[in-house]
């Protein structure tokens, strides 16, 4: 099946790994990122009439560059990692999750249907849609804790398990832990956009390519997220709102939903207040998917040569076995006899 994806060349374990692996190294790379662009999308956009600084360190940000310069400056280049432990966690878990599912319901679908070509574009993505879907009920505790680290004040920060337990003693018990749940599970279709959409342009682009070169994976996996973030930003920024200390306006009273959080937004900031924070947030998706995928195409070819390898040492040791009881068996032939 030349024109099939590689995906299916791994058992699930085995691409569960290279993508949580992709995603950690990934991640790791541009978690200045990720930390700007939440506590962009944290704030409530000043007015000419009403200053609302950051519950993070009491600063305005006014563009991603701003926001760099001053947590630098209130916290040393140490400011912009803040989380970081948490946040790889739950990247490694999310991943791992992910793309352990998406490979066992798309196997599941493939074996089902019993046909050699690949889903349909609407088919790809409802797959992608139930692996998030299971993933997020696992993983969705860190995503919370790293959240919370990432948008409070220095002196209030604490460790990811002392995070947690606040959490759940200052909300509403361990079911805290699982805040903006609904809202997470509806942006499930972030990454069923972006894996869907890598699959059709690496089968519109490269069709029957299955190794493709670090670059060409690095430029698919970019477009596919792009475009999966400007489709699903709003949620984004009402899933941080949920997930992040209430603003002062809500007097610490704290959302019920991602829509109570996006009408709050509009009231507030107007509708493109749901699009904040979207250029570190696209510049993030841009460089994780890229190297991600990158990554997850080398590991998952190290694998297969792994995999290659065990098959052909088992198969020697095998042979080896067999020729021994063979030798036995001659042996014996003449003293059975007489």
């Amino acid at each position: 099946m030349a024109g099939q994806s590689k995906i299916e060349a791994l058992p699930p374990w085995g691409n569960a790994i290279a993508g949580s692996a992709g995603a950690v190294i990934a991640n790791a790379l541009v978690y200045p990122l990720d930390i700007v662009k939440t506590r962009l999308q944290v704030q409530v956009k000043r007015s000419p009439t009403s200053a609302t600084p950051n519950p993070a360190d009491g600063e305005h940000y006014t563009s991603a560059m701003d926001a760099i310069a001053k947590i630098v400056e209130a916290e040393g280049v140490p400011g912009l990692y803040t989380g970081m432990a948490g946040s790889l966690i739950g990247v490694a878990s999310t991943n791992f999750a992910y793309f352990y599912w998406y490979t066992v319901v798309r196997s599941l679908y493939l074996s089902y249907r019993k046909v050699s070509t690949p889903p349909s574009t609407a088919i790809e993505l409802a797959l992608g849609a139930v692996a998030g879907a299971v993933a997020q009920l696992f993983t969705i505790p860190v995503a919370v804790v790293t959240t919370r680290q990432q948008t409070v004040s220095k002196h209030e920060r604490k460790g990811l398990l002392a995070t947690g337990k606040e959490v759940i003693d200052s909300e509403d018990g361990w079911t805290g832990l699982w805040r903006g749940l609904k809202a997470s599970l509806v942006l499930v279709v972030n990454p069923a956009i972006t894996y869907g959409a890598y699959q059709r342009l690496r089968e519109g682009l490269f069709p029957g390519k299955k190794n493709l070169r670090p670059l060409e994976a690095f430029a698919l996996g970019s477009m596919s997220k792009a475009l999966a973030t400007i489709a699903t930003q709003p949620l984004i920024v009402a899933k941080v709102g949920l997930q992040s200390k209430p603003p002062p306006a809500r007097n610490g009273k704290p959302f019920k939903s991602f829509v109570e959080v996006m009408k709050f937004i509009i009231e507030h900031e107007g509708p493109m207040g749901l699009f904040k924070g979207i250029g570190p947030q696209i510049m993030k998706g841009l460089l994780v998917q890229g190297f991600l995928m990158m990554t997850k195409e080398r590991m998952e070819l190290m694998f297969i040569l792994l995999f290659r390898y065990v098959r052909q040492v088992r198969a020697e040791k095998l042979q080896k076995l067999a020729d021994l009881a063979a030798s036995k068996a001659r042996s014996a032939g003449p003293i059975l006899t007489k």
